[in-house]
């Protein structure tokens, strides 16, 4: 096992990174000033690296491992550490899985015991899968009903195309039937391995305390997992127009954005803030406060290893909404041509240094961003670092951003509602 690599961070936070000898990498932040303890186990893997024929697959795994491994039934799982005032959940998204507990710090070995036997040791039975395909067929008929989701999924697949960052993360509900023990388990086994696994922890935690347990606990097979399909950026104007007879139009635009370990990505973060952020944002203040289109309205950011989205979202009568897709991009060639004043970024940029440093107050933000920092870069970077870098942002930088990725030729839109193709005009 390799000397861990020690960096002091802010309020005392002391961060800690070994690699044991299979490739199981283990990070930790220590916070001296709380009990409790955020752990995680996170596998570099998401819907973005399944063929199409196994879409749903990750985030059918990650259903399963709480269904039953050889020492503890579903029930079992369950109350393990909720009996101990502790909590245990999962997510899947694109590009990764994650298991997380969360509990006090003299339950460490209980939390430990429990995340390596289900992320390890399931057992995948027919009869617990056959099960979970209905509880998993019943989230994709909940998320299709719901169309602030729904369109989400939409704007991916005309955004991506056929690239598997395209796909849904539940999957469609005629895979979900169809995937059999053995597909699951091969699959498994071929992306939950050593090299592609990071522990981490945030909060009262003795990082060697760690490292002996997760060495003594955890047996994922060795060797290199198969990488995910490198992304593709779009090319030219794409647009969906999806009839759904309800109340309200629900669009998402997007264009090509930035990697999470790009150089701009703190100018797009700033651009972000300033457009569709918060409440005091640009899009907020126009489309819903001066003109009460719409109730929702916001822009977001989505960071992959190697692209990225930046998004619009907007809902409104399906009379408005060309209204209000007319106000955005209004918006958005603005701000291509404009610099923003030096007092207006710096504005944006406390309220962003703000937002982060009161979310990092939580042992678990802290716990996802050394893990995710360890995923998308095999490194770590400090809160103070990364404070001090946004205050460097320069209004020359947010406009150049926004003139690189805010580009129309390479936009793409999608509306879910009461609406044809040809009802949504691209203003020139």
């Amino acid at each position: 096992m390799a000397t861990p690599k020690t960096r002091r961070g802010r309020s005392g936070g002391l961060f800690r990174k070994s690699e044991l000898s299979n490739g199981l990498r283990i990070v930790t932040e220590t916070i001296p000033s709380v009990r409790s303890i955020s752990l995680g186990v996170w596998a570099d893997v998401g819907s973005r690296f399944e063929a199409a024929n196994e879409n749903g697959m990750t985030h059918f795994i990650e259903h399963m491992l709480f269904k039953g491994t050889k020492r503890r039934n579903a029930r079992e799982i369950a109350a393990s550490l909720e009996n101990l005032g502790g909590s245990l959940n999962a997510f899947t998204s694109r590009e990764q899985t994650c298991y997380t507990a969360r509990i006090l710090d003299e339950h460490l070995t209980d939390a430990i015991d429990v995340l390596a036997d289900i992320t390890c040791h399931a057992t995948f039975t027919p009869t617990n899968m056959n099960r979970e395909r209905l509880v998993i067929v019943e989230e994709i008929k909940e998320s299709h009903d719901n169309p602030s989701d729904r369109v989400h999924d939409l704007f991916a697949e005309t955004f991506w195309g056929g690239h598997p960052l395209g796909r849904p993360i539940l999957g469609p509900a005629e895979n979900i039937v169809a995937i059999t023990r053995k597909q699951m388990r091969d699959y498994y086994e071929t992306h939950y391995r050593t090299p592609s696994v990071v522990i981490a922890a945030a909060g009262s935690i003795d990082h060697e305390a760690l490292v002996s347990l997760v060495n003594e606990h955890f047996a994922f097979p060795e060797g290199p997992a198969p990488p995910a399909q490198p992304a593709k950026q779009i090319s030219g104007r794409r647009e969906t127009i999806a009839s759904l007879d309800n109340q309200q139009a629900h669009l998402c635009l997007g264009f090509p954005g930035v990697a999470y370990d790009s150089r701009d990505r703190l100018p797009a973060l700033v651009l972000n803030a300033h457009l569709g952020g918060g409440m005091s944002s640009v899009l907020f203040q126009k489309v819903r406060e001066e003109k009460g289109l719409a109730y929702s309205v916001y822009t977001y950011l989505d960071f992959y290893r190697d692209s990225g989205i930046f998004g619009a979202y907007v809902a409104a009568d399906a009379d408005r909404i060309q209204q209000a897709y007319d106000i955005v991009l209004k918006e958005l060639r603005k701000v291509r041509r404009r610099k923003l004043s030096v007092d207006h970024i710096e504005k944006v940029k406390a309220q962003i240094k703000g937002q982060l440093t009161i979310g990092l107050e939580s042992t678990a933000s802290r716990m996802s961003r050394i893990a995710r920092m360890e995923l998308m870069m095999r490194s770590y970077q400090p809160i103070t670092k990364t404070l001090s870098e946004i205050d460097k942002v320069t209004s020359e930088q947010v406009r150049d951003v926004a003139e690189r990725i805010l580009d129309e030729d390479h936009i793409a839109v999608t509306v879910l509602g009461p609406m044809t193709p040809g009802d949504l005009n691209h203003p020139e």
